[in-house]
């Protein structure tokens, strides 16, 4: 089996896995730029699912006003180029964990506070998960299509980059992520961790974690299991919906105390 071919099984069985967690509907190839419009980017530049944040932000907020909700998704989606990836990647991080507070005149004209939340943490069901394969995205002077891309609610929230078998895991970091890092930076604001395997291996990470701080994932629901590397029990440990947004929510850190921030996750063992 030639090299091109066992990326396509492995990226083929990471979306046979998702299926079971996000629903086999929930899936798209984007190869062919043909789902641009579909997902609302008007141009390949664009991370965020524009049509699916409108959908889910409308849905999740049933009684904020139009205004509010124009206004939310303007402060999601600014550019953030000014700022360190890490600070815009907490800042978004806070709107999903708080939700984005407007302001707006009521029927009165009096000004008031409106909180539009991005992400329903009680009710897992009520969010859009999409997985979302072979995404073109443009940086400022290069153009990079990543493995997958899983999107809650429009947000591009997990990065997961794969590799043949006999590649080293290492690759997948020092050839593709940091690479991305450097020529398509927006993809990061949003995320919240990354994912990388060659189908052997698989280890979880953040933007801000060189290769030697992403950890194996062995366990899915406890402590009591019995340890296992493989895609499968770091996809399911991590992306399935109701135990992806308590990582959300509960067991990401950024850690100030080195002076530069760094980005946590917590380990299997300590969830």
């Amino acid at each position: 089996m030639n090299e091109f071919s066992e990326n396509k099984l492995i990226e083929q069985t990471a979306v046979k896995i998702f299926g079971k967690l996000w629903s086999a509907d929930n899936f798209v190839n984007a190869y062919s730029g043909e789902t641009d419009a579909e997902f609302g980017r008007e141009n390949p530049g664009e991370v965020v699912l524009m049509n699916y944040l409108k959908i889910a932000l409308t849905k999740l907020n049933p009684s904020v006003s139009t205004e509010a909700l124009n206004l939310a998704i303007d402060e999601i989606i600014k550019d953030r180029s000014a700022m360190s990836m890490v600070n815009a990647n907490h800042e978004i991080w806070q709107l999903l964990k708080d939700g984005v507070k407007v302001e707006t005149e009521n029927e009165k004209g009096e000004q008031q506070t409106e909180t539009v939340k991005v992400i329903d943490f009680e009710n897992p069901e009520e969010n859009h998960f999409i997985l979302v394969s072979q995404l073109w995205i443009t940086g400022e002077l290069h153009k990079r299509r990543p493995d997958l891309i899983g999107f809650v609610n429009g947000l591009p929230l997990v990065l997961i980059e794969l590799k043949a078998s006999h590649k080293n895991l290492r690759n997948a970091y020092q050839q593709n992520i940091r690479d991305y890092k450097d020529t398509i930076p927006q993809l990061f604001w949003y995320n919240v961790f990354i994912i990388i395997s060659n189908g052997i291996e698989s280890k979880v990470g953040t933007l801000t974690g060189a290769y030697e701080h992403f950890n194996e994932w062995k366990k899915i629901k406890d402590e009591k299991e019995i340890g296992k590397i493989s895609l499968e029990t770091v996809i399911k440990g991590t992306c399935e919906p109701a135990r992806f947004l308590d990582i959300v929510e509960n067991f990401i850190l950024f850690d100030d105390s080195r002076g530069e921030r760094r980005k946590i996750i917590a380990h299997y063992f300590q969830r």
